[in-house]
């Protein structure tokens, strides 16, 4: 069987030039290419992804796996346009699958999107959402707002934050479909812990660090009281000139620097 075969490719779908460098592309065929790209997907030959699900789903199988899951991401905008921070746990039930997860996803140099729920989901779908954005730049010569990018994943417990022609921009968007746009929001099992570090510290006049240290905060009150949030805190600052990566900081680092300085204080 042909390798193009077992990766889920067909002669259609291969086409000259699609994986190469042109010195001058023409539009028609990148805005082609990128639709092809954004429609295929490898798949495991001979996956049935349905029948796979069935193992789960039925009540007599053997096979006793839950999809419990948690996690803490939050984004405010201010002054100075918007932070976004996350912690780094992806859970199986009662069990820690990793402390390495990537929940802040690049969709590209002014959109950030945060996941919630199902990691492989989230992580497929704002992949789908990346090339989606990048077929309407190549058809329209503009970037796509952050109101129309929201749109397009309004199917998933998640934030869109980014920065267009009208300014900083956040919006919530869940798996019912709804939509909405504000200043603050925070997603996920930890989230009623972040609220309450974020309603005590938030303003929209915060300097550029203070609303740092304030995302920071409450990532790591939120994984010290659930269980199902933890291992980093990713930081990042959504500006007009695109998104920059703040920092990546272990929570057990800043436990002890938050009780050396809740020490500090009571001298």
């Amino acid at each position: 069987m042909a390798l193009a075969e077992v990766c889920g490719f067909n002669d259609q779908s291969i086409r000259p030039g699609l994986f190469s460098f042109n010195r001058n592309p023409n539009p028609n065929e990148l805005i082609r290419d990128a639709q092809v790209g954004s429609n295929q997907f490898s798949m495991p030959y001979n996956y049935d992804p349905v029948e796979n699900l069935q193992h789960f789903q039925q009540s007599d199988s053997k096979v006793k796996i839950h999809f419990d899951h948690g996690t803490t991401t939050l984004a405010f905008k201010f002054q100075h346009g918007v932070v976004v921070a996350v912690d780094s746990r992806a859970t199986a039930g009662p069990y820690i699958a990793s402390q390495t997860v990537k929940k802040v996803i690049e969709i590209n140099p002014y959109l950030l999107g945060t996941m919630a729920g199902g990691a492989a989901d989230c992580s497929y779908w704002e992949r789908v959402l990346a090339k989606q954005c990048r077929i309407y730049e190549l058809r329209n010569k503009e970037r796509i707002s952050v109101a129309a990018a929201s749109k397009l994943l309004a199917n998933m417990g998640t934030m869109i934050a980014g920065w267009d022609k009208k300014g900083p921009g956040l919006y919530y968007v869940d798996s019912d479909g709804e939509r909405l746009t504000n200043n603050l929001f925070s997603v996920g099992s930890g989230s009623v812990y972040a609220y309450g570090v974020l309603d005590s510290g938030y303003r929209w006049d915060l300097g550029v660090q203070e609303a740092l240290d304030l995302g920071q905060r409450a990532i790591y009150h939120a994984t010290f009281r659930d269980a199902y949030s933890g291992g980093v805190v990713n930081l990042y600052h959504m500006k007009e000139t695109g998104w920059e990566f703040i920092s990546r900081t272990d929570t057990a680092e800043l436990h002890y620097k938050f009780q050396e300085e809740k020490a500090a204080r009571k001298k």
